[in-house]
């Protein structure tokens, strides 16, 4: 209570004239034994201050006569512990023991310095005996009060402490906002310092040991290491920052940074040294900082820097208080009110000259840059906001404010040219049913509706994984754009898309949703394609064609979104020349069928075989499916199914001969269903050859029904008639409902590949294929189960009641000749099983 004692010099306390002992720390002496000691000696001057000492304090004081003194203060808030013994008429009487080894609850009274109240008998004689030990300075300011008069000066101290905190709070937060409004880092650094000598200053008050952790004592002995290096090393840097001494002398600021490596170094020190050890070295070091922070700013002032004058005021108010502050912590200055506060003074007047700095700093960066810019904006303004509206006009869409197709394709030819390396995926939304709903009604409605679903189109891209967009201001964001009425087009990273399936899906899912109109669900039919650069085209005239070209497919049809594919384009020269070899080929009987077993997993047998054709001279070329693809959309699937039912025949009539009866099964293609004389020509061929009747097995996959399940439905019905059984193929890939397939004369049911690949690692794929299983057994269809490629998979299927599988776990499909070496190796087998 140095500044009490100033203020109140003669009022309500009483500095004691005391005598000390030290004794070695571990030294058991008692109480009654140093009462007995003649080695007491006197202390000169009134606060005892015996800088860093190892050995225990012991103090001994004569209470006055004056009755109304009561309470003995401590005025230094890091001594680890001090035992009060009031001796009375040469007797112990009371002891009380605490510290800053002990919770700040146990002290007598709970304030930042040590309070020890007493009673007094007016006819007693009475003595204070102290003991005190610490790691720390060994720093001992007494004086006794009366309690009343002690607490009405510590409100008026407390009052001067709550004004500096203030000054620093306010600094603190007015330079964070302005860190978060211009995010320039010098303003966080200045926070940041700042910050740090609050912390200091609350630490060697005591105050933090109050207010924040007062049950941790070790959390206030190890705040009271790190707060000096600490506020050090952010000062330091920021004085870096702030004097731009990376530029201004390179010398100097490799100086600052081996000082801010040294205090890092001496914080981490302080984790592996004792208290003792550690207080000095950062205590010692801070003062070395602390004159080279001084030095700093002249030096740079000299040198023409101009944001250095005001710091130069005020690093020399701070360091001068920081050097008066540690001086007095080696015992080198008395206690008294500068020298106490010397730290608290000087970080004020820091805070408020560099807040000024600060402030000064913001006005002539912001006014140079205005007048520098000034005059060049007001000769530009006229002519760049003609510019900007024609060509706002001449690149967007006028009723929905998109990009045009200029704007794409240039966008797209950017894109392309910056990164060759970058595959890119672009996209088209073609709203099929605009037309209709334009009918419907009447064009104002319709061009609302298209302005409502491109609003939500924009948004749902922007969220899609790898989404680029198209243009980007501070007043609007398109990642979409409008190539004519009813088409939009966007464009995205394609291997960011493909990593993302689950939100692809999410988004063809938002897309293809109704637009919710004055509570109408309006649909728009949207279907996507898609054409990858640089797999599909090099220019955006090209990739936009193909994107177009896909989604206007079949499969963009069933699935709302199809990849372009050269073998579906049946507008590219290269395209017209494979339909042509095609139908060459159907005519020179060029194409073959390859055979892949069904095996029983009951009997583990050969039960039949799936025919699937192939075209041996363009395998490298296209893949089988796309060979049926290329027939559908050509008009070749009619004759195509027809070669392969006739040839399934000759090579089940082969198998024959060699003692093969296998049931085949063959893929038709839901065109096939809606031919008229289909079933009839089925009919008169199975006539023909009665020893296959009931053999030859008709694959109809669930989507491909879909597409017509009216006529699928009558035209299945009639083939069953004819005798042919009927399988459904692909049982899971396709939205089919449960009651539709009720309906089907089908009798076998073939699970899709897509859901037995993960078989063995998935458990919700068990879930499904087991439900699956089961229900198709209740409806009495057997079951088959697709690409079954390992072991562990198949003993699955045989545990879930499965009844075939077929897979490249028995072999990928065979020609004629390596599938009789195939069946003969695996009758062989079972025989030796058997």
């Amino acid at each position: 209570m140095a500044f009490a004692q100033l203020c109140w010099a003669t009022e309500g306390y009483v500095s004691p004239q005391a005598r000390y002992l030290t004794v070695p720390a571990d030294d058991p002496v008692s109480p009654e034994q140093l009462l007995a000691s003649n080695d007491w000696q006197s202390l000169e001057g009134e606060s005892p201050n015996f800088g860093y000492i190892q050995e225990r304090l012991w103090l001994r004081f004569p209470v006055p006569e004056q009755t109304d003194l009561n309470l003995l203060e401590i005025a230094y808030s890091h001594l680890n512990q001090i035992r009060f013994h009031l001796v009375e008429n040469g007797q112990v009487t009371h002891t009380v023991t605490t510290g800053d080894d002990f919770p700040f609850q146990q002290r007598p009274i709970l304030h930042r310095h040590f309070l020890f109240p007493f009673e007094r008998q007016p006819t007693a004689e009475y003595e204070i005996l102290l003991d005190v030990s610490t790691t720390g300075a060994m720093q001992v300011p007494l004086a006794l009060w009366n309690d009343k008069s002690f607490f009405e000066s510590s409100f008026i101290e407390d009052q001067i402490h709550a004004v500096y905190y203030g000054i620093l709070i306010t600094a603190i937060f007015f330079n964070l906002f302005v860190f978060v409004a211009l995010r320039e880092r010098v303003y966080l650094l200045y926070v940041l310092s700042t910050l740090g000598y609050l912390l200091l200053i609350g630490t060697l008050n005591g105050i933090t040991f109050q207010v924040l952790w007062p049950t941790s004592p070790e959390i206030q002995n190890r705040a009271m290491l790190l707060s000096i290096p600490t506020a050090l090393i952010f000062t330091l840097w920021f004085s870096q920052v702030f004097l731009n001494l990376g530029r201004s002398s390179v010398a100097l600021n490799r100086v600052v940074l081996l000082a801010i490596a040294l205090n890092a170094l001496a914080a981490l020190a302080t984790f592996v040294t004792d208290y003792s050890i550690a207080i000095r070295l950062v205590v010692a070091l801070s003062i070395p900082c602390s004159l080279l922070l001084t030095l700093i700013g002249p030096q740079q002032w000299l040198r023409g820097n101009r944001q250095a004058a005001y710091y130069t005021l005020a690093w020399g108010a701070l360091t001068l208080g920081s050097a008066v502050t540690a001086a007095n912590k080696y015992g080198l200055l008395p206690n008294n009110f500068v020298t106490v506060y010397g730290m608290q003074i000087g970080s004020a007047l820091q805070a408020v000259l560099l807040a000024m700095a600060l402030a000064v700093r913001i006005f002539q960066e912001r006014q140079d840059k205005v007048e520098a810019r000034e005059a060049e904006l007001r000769a530009m303004a006229a002519r760049r906001s003609a510019e900007l509206k024609l060509m706002d006009h001449a690149l967007h869409n006028p009723l929905t404010g998109l990009p045009n197709r200029s704007s794409f394709e240039m966008m797209l030819n950017d894109l392309m040219m910056r990164s060759p390396e970058k595959r890119l995926g672009i996209t088209v939304i073609r709203l099929n049913n605009l037309d209709s709903v334009t009918k419907t009604l009447g064009h104002r409605n319709s061009d609302l509706i298209l302005e409502r679903a491109a609003k939500h189109y924009n948004a749902v891209i922007r969220e899609l994984p790898g989404a680029i967009p198209a243009e980007q201001t501070d007043q609007r964001s398109y990642y979409l754009t409008s190539l004519d009425p009813q088409t939009f087009a966007f464009v995205v990273d394609a291997s960011m898309a493909e990593a993302a399936a689950r939100s692809v899906v999410k988004a063809l899912e938002d897309v293809r949703f109704p637009v919710d109109y004055l509570g109408m669900q309006v649909p728009l039919d949207a279907r996507l394609g898609v054409a990858v650069f640089p797999d599909h085209g090099t220019d955006a005239n090209t990739l936009i064609r193909r994107a177009i070209i896909a989604e206007g497919s079949d499969r963009a049809r069933e699935r709302g979104m199809a990849y372009y594919k050269p073998s579906r384009d049946s507008f590219s020269a290269d395209r017209l020349t494979i339909v042509s070899e095609l139908r060459q080929a159907l005519i020179d009987n060029r194409l073959a069928l390859h055979l892949q077993p069904k095996v029983a997993l009951a009997s583990n047998e050969v039960v039949g075989l799936e025919a699937l054709i192939r075209w041996p001279e363009k395998q490298d070329q296209l893949r089988p499916d796309e060979i049926v693809d290329l027939a559908e959309q050509t008009g070749l699937i009619k004759p195509l199914t027809r070669w392969v039912l006739e040839q399934t025949l000759v090579v089940r009539s082969r198998l024959l001969d060699h003692g093969w009866a296998l049931n085949l099964s063959v893929n038709i293609s839901p065109n096939n269903l809606r031919e008229p004389d289909f079933p009839l020509y089925v009919q008169r061929l199975m006539s023909k050859l009665q020893k296959h009747q009931g053999t030859i097995t008709f694959e109809v996959t669930e989507t491909s029904m879909m597409q017509d399940p009216t006529n699928s439905l009558s035209a299945l019905r009639l083939l069953n008639d004819t005798g042919i059984p009927i399988s459904i193929d692909d049982f899971g890939s396709g939205y089919s409902s449960l009651s539709y397939i009720k309906q089907l004369p089908a009798s076998e049911i073939k699970i899709d590949r897509s859901l037995i690949s993960d078989l063995a690692a998935r458990a919700e794929d068990r879930v499904i294929v087991q439900t699956t299983i089961d229900m198709c057994h209740s409806l009495g269809y057997r079951v088959v189960a697709e690409g079954v490629e390992d072991d562990i998979t198949a003993d699955l299927l045989r545990d879930m009641g499965c009844d075939m599988i077929q897979g490249y776990l028995l072999t990928p499909p065979l020609p004629f000749d390596e599938l009789l070496g195939w069946l003969s190796q695996a009758g062989s087998e079972r025989q030796q099983l058997g």
